[in-house]
């Protein structure tokens, strides 16, 4: 699925990362436990996640996403921002709640990772 797919499917706003929004991510992983994160072994994965902080984002880069989705309409800070763009990762909000966000992407034909 491309990124720009995940966009227009949450109804979402694009924060950083305009420029690769033709990627294709594989699967989607959803947590608010940053420690469950660094447990996957998988490329090209889109993260949900309610928590807006710069952790979410250093551990987007020890885990090699490039690809993150803040849910429930919270917002990026600025220091997010900044770290994303460094990162290239793709940073996204939606106003959807995880479980909604997750409904529609598995419908739209995202793949789970397990």
């Amino acid at each position: 699925m491309k990124i720009k797919t995940i966009v227009e499917l949450l109804q979402a706003r694009v924060i950083c990362g305009v420029d690769q929004l033709e990627s294709e991510v594989k699967n989607g992983f959803a947590s608010d436990l940053m420690s469950d994160v660094l447990t996957l072994d998988t490329d090209h994965l889109v993260l949900l996640t309610g928590l807006s902080n710069l952790q979410v984002i250093r551990t987007a880069e020890m885990a090699d996403i490039f690809c993150i989705v803040i849910v429930r309409g919270k917002r990026v800070t600025k220091e997010m921002h900044h770290l994303a763009e460094e990162n290239r990762i793709v940073l996204i909000e939606t106003p959807y709640s995880m479980f909604r966000a997750i409904s529609v992407l598995h419908d739209g034909g995202l793949n789970a990772v397990y």
